[in-house]
């Protein structure tokens, strides 16, 4: 029974010097809220000193139970695991696949050059002094215009695409062979030379829009050469043949109408 006495003196002078303590530092820092302790704490005690008839605030008493249960550290919820990253895959286009080694070349139509057709090689009436008889054609390969001498000072000028470097030429022959929309027989030297670029030339191709030979032809002499149209228009102006005098299809169709075999052409 003394040690209870004891202890309970011993508790109310603690709570004494609590409260002083207190008050000391109200004074000292303001007005602050109280410290409220534990009911779990004091209720033991004051149910021991025969205070079980006092009353105790038990809205203050569920504040504090409630700070006291609240966790210190929230844990969060791992958020779900990310749906994967949809990954996009940007495709080439497709490649084209190259040709067949076995091709013709009469059937691949040359670059064409940025510039279109110069309307100084589309056909029209020149002024034109010569002694050659009218009828008679005469090609001047360095300014690439064949003109159809008609007489009176005058001929009938077209443009033309001729030899490319190395297969330049001049000279005199007669038209031998008249033929529309020809047939092309590339002789043995061409399809040798153009098997060694990978170009497999066939050996007769028959006429047609994508024949390099176009709507007319007009065969020289005995030699390989002819006056013809292409499927390449835009070469006219150029040197880029191998040999032949090529004309736009319009304008070969013009001058097949207005020649004749036998007709003298002059090549210069």
């Amino acid at each position: 029974m003394k040690t209870l006495l004891i202890l309970t003196t011993l508790l109310s002078v603690a709570i004494t010097d609590v409260r002083a303590g207190m008050a000391q530092a109200a004074e000292r820092y303001g007005n602050r809220p109280p410290v409220i302790v534990s009911p779990d704490l004091t209720a033991p005690w004051l149910m021991q000193l025969g205070a079980g008839n006092a009353r105790v605030d038990q809205r203050a008493v569920r504040r504090q139970r409630a700070a006291i249960d609240q966790p210190r550290i929230v844990y969060r919820e791992r958020p779900a695991a990310l749906a994967p990253r949809q990954q996009v895959i940007y495709q080439r286009p497709a490649l084209q696949r190259a040709a067949p080694l076995v091709r013709s070349a009469g059937m691949v139509a040359p670059q064409r050059p940025v510039r279109p057709i110069d309307p100084q090689f589309l056909p029209q009436m020149v002024a034109y002094e010569t002694r050659e008889r009218p009828g008679t054609i005469v090609i001047d390969t360095n300014s690439r215009f064949l003109y159809l001498v008609t007489g009176n000072g005058e001929a009938r000028r077209y443009g033309v695409g001729v030899g490319k470097p190395g297969f330049e030429w001049a000279g005199e022959h007669k038209v031998t062979r008249k033929a529309e929309w020809p047939t092309w027989r590339p002789p043995s030297e061409m399809i040798a030379r153009e098997a060694a670029k990978g170009h497999y030339l066939p050996a007769s191709m028959e006429g047609g829009p994508a024949n390099p030979l176009g709507a007319r032809a007009m065969y020289l002499g005995s030699t390989l050469y002819r006056i013809h149209g292409t499927n390449a228009p835009w070469t006219i102006g150029y040197a880029v043949s191998s040999g032949c005098i090529r004309m736009r299809n319009e304008d070969v169709t013009d001058l097949y109408e207005r020649v004749n075999v036998g007709t003298r052409v002059i090549v210069m």
